[in-house]
Parts: C-alpha cells; sequence; structure tokens
C-alpha cells in the first residue's frame, strides 16, 4: 500500500504523464510504467510489474489501462486504481475528443502521414526493448524455451489468436506446475 510520502495525487500525475507522453499503446507504455514505478518511485519492483504485465495481458480490456488500474491498485487499493486509470486514459481521451473535431482535415494532412509512419518505427523499438526486459526476467529452462517457442512459431505461422496461445500457455503451465507438485508430495511421502 502507499506510505505516507506518497499520495493520490502522485500517482494520478505519473499515470497522466506516462499516458500523455507515450505513444504506440500497452506495450510501447510498459517500459515507461516500469521506470516511473520501479526506479523512479520505488512503489513496485521488477517482479511486480512482470506479474501484473501476465495479469493485464490475459484479462479482458485495454493492456495499458489494466496495467495502470493494478499497479495502482497495488501501490494504494482502490483509490490508487482508479487515480492511476484515470490519469493514463484522460489525455488519450482528450486527444481523440479535440481530433474527432477536426478529423477529416486532420486526415487529409500529408505531414500527419509521415509522422506517424516515423511513430510506428519508434513504438516497434520500444515494445522489443520491452520484451528483452521481460524475457531476462523469465527462468530458463528447458519448459519454458520449449512452451516459448511453440508459442511463437503458432503466433507467426497461423492465425490463431494470441488470446488463445496465452490461455493455453497458462493452462499448460497449471497443468505442469501440479504434476510437479504431485510428484513432490509423493518424494515427501515416500
Amino acid at each position: 500500500m502507499m506510505s505516507s510520502k506518497h499520495s493520490l495525487s502522485a500517482l494520478f500525475t505519473t499515470f497522466l504523464k506516462i499516458g500523455a507522453l507515450t505513444f504506440g499503446g500497452g506495450y510501447a507504455m510498459m517500459p515507461v510504467m516500469r521506470r516511473e514505478v520501479v526506479d523512479k518511485k520505488g512503489w513496485a519492483n521488477d517482479d511486480d510489474i512482470l506479474k501484473i504485465l501476465v495479469i493485464s495481458e490475459t484479462t479482458p480490456g485495454v493492456l495499458a489501462v489494466n496495467s495502470a488500474t493494478f499497479i495502482g491498485y497495488k501501490i494504494a487499493g482502490f483509490k490508487g486504481s482508479v487515480a492511476a486509470t484515470l490519469g493514463v486514459v484522460l489525455p488519450s481521451f482528450v486527444l481523440i475528443a479535440l481530433i474527432s473535431l477536426f478529423i477529416l482535415q486532420f486526415k487529409s494532412l500529408t505531414w500527419v502521414n509521415y509522422a506517424f509512419m516515423g511513430l510506428k518505427g519508434g513504438v516497434a523499438v520500444l515494445i522489443f526493448r520491452a520484451g528483452l526486459r521481460i524475457a531476462r526476467r523469465i527462468k530458463r529452462t528447458w519448459f519454458a524455451l520449449i512452451l516459448f517457442g511453440l508459442a511463437f512459431l503458432i503466433a507467426l505461422f497461423t492465425s490463431v489468436s494470441v488470446i488463445y496461445i496465452l490461455i493455453a500457455g497458462g493452462l499448460i503451465g497449471l497443468i505442469r506446475g501440479y504434476i510437479l507438485y504431485i510428484k513432490e508430495a509423493k518424494q515427501h511421502v515416500a
């Protein structure tokens, strides 16, 4: 929970800054969220962020909003989840509301199309860096490597939704964990 030196307004403004200054969606926001919440504020650690990312990815909704909600809840309970969620959503909401007023004129501007093409490259780099950071935190076992390889190949070469791949991976992990638990329990009994 949030200590007395932190406030809901600090949580809100931190996520407002993240929402206002990050382009490209949830995966592009994760490194920024991590830097703000772990490195700068010390509100969470890398393991917390990894767990929140997994939960955010497997629950319905937008990754950035889910992550902000779960991080806010971890830091300051329900009020923290509301503050973080509002902070991360507000910039996009305001921007979309403004753009909707001028969408036809805005869409036809050539320089806007070029700007978005450039942003796509930057977003790809942010997502790649976030993936590398997450990959460094994963325990490298044969099971994890095989599961990663299979998931990667299925996502790359089939039209199977990534959500189904995530659910299958989670179920396979649960089954494997249960089997290991049973084996360990039998060894302690014998």
